[in-house]
């Protein structure tokens, strides 16, 4: 196969970017919050903030960060918030220190939480106060030595704050600082620029590992720059300076969102922030007050907002993009969109150690395609069969991606990242594509038994696991079933002992009590017992044809 056979059908778009434009992400941001000083950049629960507001309070938490807490380049802080005003302010005051944001999922379980704030060695976090409780259980098993809370009004001045006051504090935390307290000491004291460069890290974003324990890929802030480069290359018409607004429901501790919103606020955008897409109704009356002319989604998403009886209420004279990924996009939910709002959901494909986007749909393709499109600028992708060969066009292999927005390699874990790059240091996704004569991709298939549930992974060790520590469970297996709402879902199969009257509520209570909610199995079923290898593997394959 001829290198980089896409770029014929490039059209305009530049095969390559310059991903040292910027020496780091904060001067991207800083470029912009000079630009754009006045204009709103946020936007959530009828506050706004501009750029300056942006600037001056992420300031006073650096300066917090530094003077009071001690934070130095290079060190761990947790970002466990969902899409609220403070998330933009704490995240900018850690870069602004040269710390390295490790984003969480607020809705973590304690076991999930320990391991994470270990894993990357975190001293300080900060988190909504939703997570107090589950940090409660854990802290002492952990290196946190502060901890910094945060309310839906904390990003506002005192006098303005509604917010109901913050819980108790569970005494076994220690002594808590909310985020508008730590601004406020900030404010009196002075901060300190760091000098950062590219290969400085920038995030570490946590993925599922085929062994059940998540690593975290370290992205840099050339990774995040690059990958910012590539998107404004492959679609100029939709990231136009002073002109965009999107509405953000994708969780921003997930990084497709995080760079989306990234590469947005370099441009001066609106962003509408949504902290709860599951309450439909307040989800579309932000859509309706936005008439955003971007819109990003995974198809679960999308699948729920084309049910929802007021979204045709909505003005979408203004959209201009809906952009699709985490997860496969189904042509049916494409159709339903287009139907309603004019435009059809261009489709992308991404990973947490690409930061994100591999491939997208370019703008001048007018229609649903089913692939993930062409591959970015600056970007070589190889399918590689079982034994490492190429193969030759129009056949199938696992998609091994090389470019500027490719990390470094998983924290911490050389063992790890010895297998996850091929001999010429090419990453493998573990995802397997097929390229056409044009050089769309389409995604076909997974190597490994991963599960995409709303646009998260989900590694089907990491179920068993916690599935196997319930009593009256002998062995179990999971797989992904297909699901209209969340593309996929987890369906449990489990042998139990013969005395056991385990039940499909106990499994699941079981799971609930240490899983986040979309790793939870949809449905437990079963069986006298699982097939197997002749050397004893269980076949997930043949549990895939019971369906």
């Amino acid at each position: 196969m001829s290198a980089r056979h896409w770029t014929e059908s490039y059209g305009n778009i530049p095969t390559e970017i310059d991903p040292d434009r910027y020496r780091s992400v904060l001067d991207l941001i800083d470029e912009a919050i000079t630009k754009y000083a006045d204009a709103p950049a946020f936007k959530a629960f009828g506050k706004i903030l501009s750029y300056n507001d942006v600037d001056r309070l992420s300031q006073a938490f650096a300066a917090y960060l530094q003077g009071t807490l001690g934070v130095k380049k290079g060190d761990r802080i947790a970002l466990m918030m969902p899409n609220v005003l403070s998330f933009p302010i704490a995240m900018l005051g850690i870069l602004r220190v040269g710390a390295v944001q490790v984003n969480v999922n607020p809705l973590y379980t304690a076991r999930e939480l320990t391991h994470q704030l270990n894993d990357a060695g975190v001293k300080v976090i900060v988190l909504h106060t939703s997570a107090l409780a589950t940090l409660a259980e854990i802290k002492a098993a952990t290196g946190v030595a502060s901890i910094v809370s945060v309310d839906l009004g904390d990003a506002k001045p005192r006098d303005e704050a509604s917010a109901p006051a913050n819980p108790e504090i569970d005494p076994r935390l220690g002594a808590v600082v909310s985020l508008t307290d730590a601004i406020a000491q900030g404010t009196q004291g002075s901060f300190k620029k760091v000098p950062l460069s590219g290969s400085d890290l920038i995030f570490l974003q946590y993925t599922g590992g085929t062994t059940g324990v998540s690593k975290g890929a370290a992205l840099s802030h050339r990774n995040l720059v690059a990958n910012i480069e590539q998107y404004k290359a492959f679609m100029p018409e939709a990231i136009v300076s002073g002109a965009e607004s999107l509405v953000t429901a994708i969780p921003v501790y997930h990084i497709f969102a995080l760079t989306m919103s990234l590469a947005y606020f370099s441009v001066g955008a609106l962003n509408w922030l949504v902290a709860n897409p599951r309450d439909m109704d307040g989800f579309v009356d932000t859509i309706r007050q936005a008439r955003p002319t971007i819109f990003v989604g995974v198809n679960s998403l999308y699948a729920g907002l084309v049910q929802h009886p007021k979204i045709s209420e909505v003005d979408w004279s203004r959209l201009k993009l809906a952009v699709g990924g985490g997860a496969a996009v189904v042509g049916a939910t494409s159709q339903r969109w287009q139907q309603i709002t004019g435009n059809f959901i261009r489709e992308g494909y991404g990973l947490s150690e690409t930061s994100p986007v591999v491939s997208f749909n370019p703008a001048y393709i007018q229609a649903f395609t089913g692939t993930t499109g062409l591959p970015m600028p600056s970007t070589d992708i190889k399918l590689l069969d079982d034994q490492d060969l190429e193969v030759s066009l129009g056949e199938a292999g696992e998609i091994c991606v090389k470019g500027p927005q490719v990390m470094r390699g998983y924290w911490q874990q050389p063992q790890a990242n010895a297998t996850a790059f091929t001999n010429d240091g090419y990453f493998r996704t573990g995802d397997i594509g097929v390229f056409d004569e044009k050089g769309f991709l389409k995604i076909v298939d997974r190597k490994k038994d991963m599960i995409i549930v709303s646009g998260f992974n989900v590694f089907p060790n990491e179920i068993e696991a916690v599935a196997a520590s319930c009593p009256g469970v002998v062995e179990c297996a999971c797989i992904g079933v297909p699901d209209e709402k969340s593309g996929e879902s987890v369906q449990l199969f489990v042998v139990k002992t013969s005395s056991s009257a385990l039940t499909e509520k106990t499994v699941l209570d079981h799971c609930r009590s240490q899983l986040t909610g979309y790793k939870i199995p949809r449905r437990v079923r079963f069986m006298e017992s699982l097939p197997k290898s002749t050397v004893g593997k269980i076949l997930r394959r043949e549990l895939r044809d019971l369906q």
